[in-house]
């Protein structure tokens, strides 16, 4: 058996801790819709979810918003974020339809090719991602924070036949 560790765990207390008003959470894409509504759920705030087609790999032909984001505080949550194309393309739409802040947390920040540039370049206030895959940031937009304390206290509670559902958020 195998239990998946959830990086909303770290996140959302971060997430509260920021005490942002008119809090909206989205998704990048269709497929995190998901993820998107559990931490909405979890924060009590509105969920928007981006559509996006794609010309070929890596390369969006097009993207829509799903919903309202005037004035809103924009958080997008994520898997993972590679070249950053699809978070920071989503980032910019949010901030042209009226967001007054647009955040991203994905869980593993891969950031490979031109990412750096990318979230740079974007209207992105920060990138926050975990510390699963071990490097050094070009960006002083992006920040780390570490999954150590929830590794060790699963382990921990998996080794003592305790519960692990404390854990588990959302």
């Amino acid at each position: 058996p195998v239990d998946h560790l959830f990086a909303s765990t770290i996140f959302l207390p971060y997430l509260k801790e920021l005490n942002l008003d008119n809090l909206t959470i989205a998704s990048p894409d269709m497929g995190g819709s998901k993820r998107a509504y559990a931490y909405s759920k979890a924060l009590q705030s509105d969920v928007v979810i981006c559509y996006k087609q794609r010309a070929k790999a890596n390369v969006i032909s097009h993207m829509e918003l799903i919903g309202d984001v005037t004035g809103k505080n924009v958080v997008l949550v994520d898997d993972m974020v590679d070249t950053a194309g699809t978070l920071t393309k989503a980032a910019d739409l949010m901030m042209e339809n009226g967001a007054t802040s647009v955040r991203a947390y994905c869980t593993h920040g891969i950031l490979s090719g031109s990412a750096y540039e990318r979230l740079d370049d974007s209207k992105l206030e920060e990138l926050v991602i975990t510390n699963t895959i071990p490097k050094t940031h070009k960006s002083s937009k992006v920040k780390e924070v570490s999954v150590a304390d929830l590794f060790a206290s699963t382990i921990s509670s998996g080794l003592s036949n305790q519960s692990i559902s404390d854990n588990f958020i959302c």
